[in-house]
């Protein structure tokens, strides 16, 4: 029998220690190691994720070496990656680091670059619209060979500079998969900075976006230099520089465009806004028919074309792929629309052609049509081109086939709308425009109609704005007509001049939203109503996160009035 000493002995060892350590102690002596691990994950945490070892692993760890030391030390780094994730909150990925609009600074800049380490999966860095970061790509930049699978980087609106353009230079050779490279939104790309990509891009780049980087024409050879080196490249976007195309004479851009006939696997072109003029499209031109693989080629609001598209016509039927056309806001005169008439019959391809914002297009609408291959038609703009009631006539041969019909600010609509309503196929068309058309009741009362019958079930866009001739009972026939369910942004907005009470309608409207499942916004701007159903609107959409554009206190929350024709 004990004595009684060493009884109180042990009961006052007990009481120096913890409850949960004598019942651990006690199970612990009863259960191999390799059932105790997940017992200590359920009580407390393992011990991969606390770095606090359990009794005899130890023992374990020196068993399997310094490979399973390795693993915490990038399981621990992970966690790091999650922590700095977490606090810019964004998800933890190992493969997408996606950090836009994040207000980074110099210092995030830093310490991600220290955790690319536990990366090596990482497939996909985007740091844009983050323009406290500019001047300082250098530190991230300089472990870019600790990620050295990655296919895709975007680096957009960082204010970066020509220093931070060379470093990304020298790192490129660390990243041999790049494929995409987004630097758009960088004015300081532009002005020389560009030299530094120069031979250092690896040939299975595919996609080179530099939208409005302020490129010059200096810039322009130095790009056609880069392009000529990347064989693979399928897409480029030099879009929103005026300056790209100026002195065409002194062989800066020509040099860019011969260079693109060595991109024979280019399929997207996009010169929006470059500043083009007729000499520089003569340039252009000459490439295309090296380029029978083009599917896309946007040359839209460059408005010193007017006058010269003959110059680009007479090479576009050697583009047999072409499927998309975009030539929006170029002051096209009656001239170059014929010139284009003339070349599409060769464009057997062509699902989309865009002569919108063209005052002379609308007076040539019927030939177009008869041009076009109608059937494979899919988009087909006409907003703000002059329609005439005759062009009106003629664009409803097309309509049955669009998934497109833009008519904005085109008067003639108003009273008419009928006719290209009456001219659509069942469950097709997925974007309706008819901003500021003029449009009256009786325009509502057929498109309800129309929605009754199951031809808008398909339709995601409904622009119905600045058309304040249209009475009440319009806008109730039409939110209890039903048929909309696939709708995801619809605009009743009136001009900023006006203002009227929508409390006739508005019960309509409220039926329909439980219907409209996908509705991501709706814009009601200058309409009025009471403060009880203001609240009951701002509460049903706010509980679905749909953005709601709606004037606060009699003031303008978004959007402007675009110019009459």
């Amino acid at each position: 029998m004990e004595s009684a000493d060493g009884q109180r002995g042990r009961d006052g060892g007990s009481l120096r220690r913890s409850p949960l350590n004598v019942i651990m102690s006690q199970i612990r002596r009863k259960r191999s190691f390799s059932d105790r691990k997940p017992l200590g994950r359920f009580l407390s945490r393992s011990s991969s994720q606390t770095g606090i070892p359990e009794d005899g692993e130890p023992e374990a760890r020196e068993d399997k070496g310094g490979q399973s030391s390795g693993d915490s030390e990038r399981h621990m780094g992970w966690g790091g990656v999650s922590v700095f994730l977490q606090r810019l909150g964004k998800k933890s990925d190992s493969r997408n680091l996606r950090l836009g609009h994040c207000d980074l600074t110099a210092t995030d800049l830093l310490e991600l670059a220290s955790l690319l380490q536990f990366l090596p999966q990482l497939e996909e860095v985007d740091v844009s619209w983050n323009e406290l970061i500019g001047g300082s790509l250098a530190a991230l930049t300089s472990h870019m060979q600790q990620v050295s699978g990655i296919r895709t980087l975007r680096i957009c609106s960082c204010r970066l500079n020509a220093n931070d353009v060379a470093a990304l230079g020298n790192s490129l050779g660390s990243v041999p998969l790049l494929e995409i490279l987004d630097l758009s939104w960088n004015s300081g790309v532009g002005g020389g900075a560009l030299q530094g990509l120069l031979g250092k891009l690896q040939p299975v780049l595919r996609e080179l976006h530099l939208v409005a980087c302020q490129l010059t024409a200096a810039d322009a050879a130095v790009l056609g230099g880069v392009v000529a080196a990347l064989p693979r490249l399928s897409l480029l976007d030099v879009s929103c520089n005026p300056q790209l195309s100026q002195e065409v004479d002194a062989g800066g851009f020509k040099q860019l465009a011969a260079s693109l006939s060595h991109a024979t696997n280019l399929t997207t072109l996009r010169l929006q806004a470059c500043g083009l003029t007729a000499n520089g499209i003569d340039a252009l031109g000459g490439s295309l028919r090296y380029l029978p693989s083009v599917r896309e080629l946007d040359l839209s609001c460059n408005k010193q074309l007017s006058g010269g598209l003959s110059r680009l016509t007479c090479h576009l039927a050697h583009v047999t792929h072409l499927e998309s056309l975009d030539l929006h806001l170029c002051c096209l005169s009656h001239s170059d629309l014929e010139q284009l008439i003339q070349v599409l019959p060769s464009l057997t391809s062509l699902t989309e052609l865009d002569v919108s914002s063209n005052q002379e297009a609308g007076g040539v609408v019927r030939p177009l049509v008869s041009a076009l291959p109608v059937r494979q038609m899919r988009r087909l703009p006409l907003n703000s081109c002059s329609l005439n009631e005759e062009s009106f006539n003629a664009l409803a041969l097309v309509v049955p086939y669009l998934r497109s019909v833009d008519v904005s600010w085109c008067k003639v609509v108003g009273g008419r709308l009928s006719l290209l309503l009456d001219s659509l196929q069942p469950s097709i068309i997925l974007e309706l425009r008819l901003s500021s058309c003029d449009l009256i009741t009786d325009d509502l009362h057929h498109l309800a109609a129309a929605s009754r019958r199951g031809f808008l079930s398909s339709l995601r866009v409904l622009d119905l704005s600045y058309n304040g001739s249209v009475g009440d009972e319009g806008w109730s026939a039409l939110f209890s007509a039903g048929g909309l369910g696939s709708l995801e942004d619809v605009d009743v907005s009136l001009r900023p001049s006006s203002s009227t009470r929508c409390s006739a309608w508005l019960p309509s409207l409220l039926r329909a939203l439980p219907r409209w499942a996908a509705l991501a916004r709706l814009a009601l701007q200058r309409w009025t109503v009471g403060s009880e159903d203001r609240r009951l609107l701002d509460f049903i959409l706010r509980k679905r996160s749909v953005l709601l554009e709606w004037d606060q206190d009699g003031r303008e929350l978004r959007g402007t009035e675009q110019p009459e024709e």
